[in-house]
């Protein structure tokens, strides 16, 4: 059974399911093909890194039936009981790991403080970009972020009828926004698509799924782990106060950087949107989205810090992973792009 992707107005079909990097995947993969075939045990799931590559592609397939999924997978497969049983070992020991490495802000009010006083450019990609950054390393840095950003905003919408008041209202605000304000080509996910055009690069949704090792799938798969749970509402809401109150300076970098490198407008166009739109949507989300849910429910204060941190953790390790490939004369994919993209 073969769903249809849509990006703005491109039709593609399903991805297809990338090759395994493990046990854990390798076990995931054949389950989705095959059905039926025994899956590991939490033993197993309890024992990988959580941070992995191979657990970190296992969660990422398993949430990725809550999105587009895959072609050949039967759409029924995203509620298979025995599945959601490996994922839920696998979210366990994710969410544990970042837990362990969170804890260093007692309010909401200092995380905010923190993250909105380091650099400018939080990533410290779009520095590296317009100090010594090629058209290639771009290129790179497009492929793996195109994990998220084909479905940009999406993992976010599900906190949406787990808000109310001025929280849910300002989130939607928010969100319209992310979806072009009722326009299709203007929705940030074909912003990106178009990005990824400009640049020679392939703009099917999940085309470069296989290039992204696992300090970028670990940032995409921390937004579906905490968007599919209702308990996690708090720390997405801090996940996405994140993207917002940063994504402005970081976007300002990233169209310098990209001028300096020549790109055209079409790439240009999405981080110029971010510049502008983010600015406005900072303030929103920390009066009214992050202020209204702790207004409704301050119980959930500790939640919004350890979205925040386990954000900032994560951002993190993925920009020093990325960078230091560069700095290395190395490529910051698992492998090196194909001629032509």
């Amino acid at each position: 059974m073969t769903s249809t992707q849509t990006i703005g107005t491109q039709n593609a079909p399903s991805p297809g399911l990338p090759p395994p990097r493990g046990e854990l995947s390798q076990a995931v993969v054949a389950f989705l093909l095959a059905g039926g075939r025994p899956l590991p045990d939490g033993r197993e799931a309890a024992d990988a890194d959580p941070l992995g590559e191979d657990m970190q592609l296992a969660l990422h397939l398993t949430y990725e039936l809550h999105y587009r999924g895959f072609a050949g997978v039967p759409d029924d497969m995203e509620w298979d009981p025995e599945l959601l049983r490996l994922r839920g070992v696998m979210e366990q020991r994710f969410e544990q790991t970042l837990r362990d490495r969170c804890g260093r802000y007692g309010s909401v009010d200092e995380a905010f403080e923190a993250i909105l006083t380091v650099p400018s450019d939080v990533s410290g990609v779009g520095q590296f970009l317009l100090r010594a950054g090629t058209p290639a390393h771009l290129r790179e840095y497009a492929v793996l972020r195109s994990v998220y950003q084909l479905r940009e905003a999406d993992p976010h919408l599900w906190v949406v009828p787990r808000l109310s008041g001025r929280a849910k209202a300002a989130m939607m605000a928010v969100e319209f926004d992310e979806f072009g304000c009722g326009r299709a080509e203007r929705m940030h996910a074909r912003l990106y698509a178009d990005l990824l055009q400009d640049l020679g690069l392939d703009s099917t949704y999940g085309g470069y799924l296989d290039f992204a090792g696992r300090e970028a799938l670990a940032t995409v798969n921390l937004m579906s782990l905490l968007g599919l749970h209702r308990a996690r509402r708090g720390a997405l809401v801090g996940h996405f106060a994140v993207l917002e109150a940063t994504s402005s300076p970081a976007a300002s970098w990233m169209v310098a950087a990209m001028r300096r490198l020549g790109a055209g407008e079409a790439a240009i166009r999405f981080y110029d949107e971010h510049v502008e739109a983010d600015a406005v949507h900072e303030q929103l989300v920390r009066r009214e989205v992050v202020g209204g849910l702790l207004d409704d429910e301050p119980g959930l204060a500790g939640d919004v810090v350890f979205g925040i941190e386990a954000t900032d953790l994560l951002e993190s390790t993925f920009t020093e992973t990325v960078t230091a490939a560069w700095e290395a004369g190395t490529t910051a994919l698992r492998r090196p792009l194909p001629l032509g993209g």
